[in-house]
């Protein structure tokens, strides 16, 4: 006979008394643990602020703060002063006050881009007259000492002009698509773009040094034509750069290949930048003891300002020397008779330097001339035409100035690149090695 199978529940079994009251204590204490909890999210945040400062009251947290400032514990002063103003019901002038504190602790911490953010919110919390001026010069020390000078020239015109800076700083330069470049974002482009070339002798620099050497550089885009040469320059490679990305050229295995390479030269130059960062450090003294040891490097070679007049015969070339000698004037005979168009008009005059045994400018490589236009006094014409490659040359030295010796202010940044680079190599070498 088949056996059923059974599919019935067991019957419960009866729960003791003493099983009950222990489920009962239990969800108590859940009940209590999820009202404590709640009580905590509700809690102000004056409350949860005060046990962070260990139960002081807003004064003295303030007093902290100033202690802790007085000690040069700069970063925890910063810390504390935020505390207070998060803590305390302030006024809006003492809140700048606190404010302007906490930006000068961070300030001396180093930490100047978070300065520059709390002067901005004291002033933004309340404009006080007795903290303007000082809110404008730890502002301007803050920019210089983070190198940023494009935004300090602009935060210099926002704080001194009647017209703002903004139509300065916002004027659209160029247009890539619907996006506008702007004057500043410009400049900013500029200042990074020495910031990478600077970054090859960092290591070996104060931040002093660094950022002098960097305004030496930008005064060269305070020309126009300077800076609209860089601006072409750098819009054709973000183009470029753009389009690369849209056919996507960096999935092309030899393109991926090549990236890794220069990845690979980026890290191990970054990693020895480090490296010599804490290992190289070039003082006064050592700029001096260098240049006085190496003077040679540092001469000025004789330089020499001439006019010409360039004909194709010999016979001819005498002959206007010939009329120069009875007393003709060299600048016209230059303008009736040169085959230069360029010079003539000018009475053959030659902007550009002649160097003491180097290619004389516009004549071309020609060793004789040099030697004779550095052998005869100023001014003075040459009694003996010169052949070369375009005719025959007529020459006359206008000024001449004699080989002197560089001053070590006119060639400082040029020592501390050549005693950087030198002791680049021996750290390195010992360092690979």
């Amino acid at each position: 006979m088949e056996e059923k199978l059974n599919f019935s529940l067991p019957e419960k079994k009866q729960k003791g008394p003493i099983v009950n009251k222990i489920a009962v204590i239990l969800m108590l204490m859940l009940v209590g643990l999820g009202l404590a909890n709640l009580l905590i999210l509700l809690k102000p945040r004056e409350s949860i602020q005060q046990t962070r400062t260990d139960g002081l009251s807003a004064e003295q947290t303030k007093q902290l703060a100033a202690k802790l400032s007085q000690r040069n514990l700069y970063n925890q002063a910063a810390d504390t002063w935020q505390d207070y103003i998060a803590s305390a019901e302030l006024t809006n002038t003492e809140r700048a006050r606190a404010l302007f504190q906490a930006g000068m602790a961070l300030e001396k911490a180093g930490l100047y881009a978070d300065a520059i953010e709390f002067y901005y919110r004291s002033e933004t919390a309340e404009k006080l007259d007795d903290l303007a001026s000082q809110i404008n010069k730890h502002i301007k020390d803050c920019f210089e000492k983070l190198g940023k000078f494009s935004a300090l020239r602009y935060e210099l015109m926002d704080r001194t002009s009647i017209n703002k800076v903004q139509e300065a700083d916002s004027a659209v330069v160029a247009e890539i698509g619907a996006e506008k470049i702007t004057q500043a974002d410009l400049d900013a482009q500029i200042e990074n773009a020495l910031d990478n070339q600077l970054s090859s002798v960092a290591a070996f620099m104060s931040v002093e040094q660094l950022n002098e050497q960097k305004k030496k550089m930008l005064e060269q885009y305070q020309n126009p034509q300077n800076k609209q040469q860089f601006l072409q320059s750098w819009l054709a490679q973000e183009i470029l750069y753009r389009e690369a990305l849209e056919i996507q050229l960096t999935e092309k295995p030899e393109v991926k290949k090549l990236l890794n390479e220069l990845a690979k030269g980026l890290l191990s130059q970054q990693l020895m930048n480090e490296q010599l960062a804490s290992k190289i450090n070039i003082t006064q003294t050592d700029l001096e003891t260098y240049y006085a040891a190496n003077k040679d490097k540092f001469l000025e070679p004789a330089r020499a300002k001439i006019s010409h007049i360039l004909v194709d015969e010999e016979q001819q070339a005498k002959d206007i020397i010939k009329r120069i000698k009875n007393g003709e004037d060299f600048d016209n005979l230059a303008k009736e008779l040169s085959q230069d168009e360029e010079t003539k008009e000018s009475g053959g005059k030659i902007d550009i330097d002649v160097i003491e045994g180097s290619d004389v400018p516009v004549i071309g490589d020609v060793k004789e001339l040099n030697e004779k236009i550095f052998a005869v006094e100023a001014p003075e014409f040459l009694d003996e035409p010169i052949k070369t490659e375009k005719g025959w040359e007529i020459v006359k030295v206008d000024t001449k100035e004699s080989q002197r010796q560089k001053t070590f202010d006119e060639v400082r940044q040029q020592v501390m690149m050549m005693l950087s680079n030198q002791k680049r190599q021996d750290v390195q070498q010992d360092y690979i090695r």
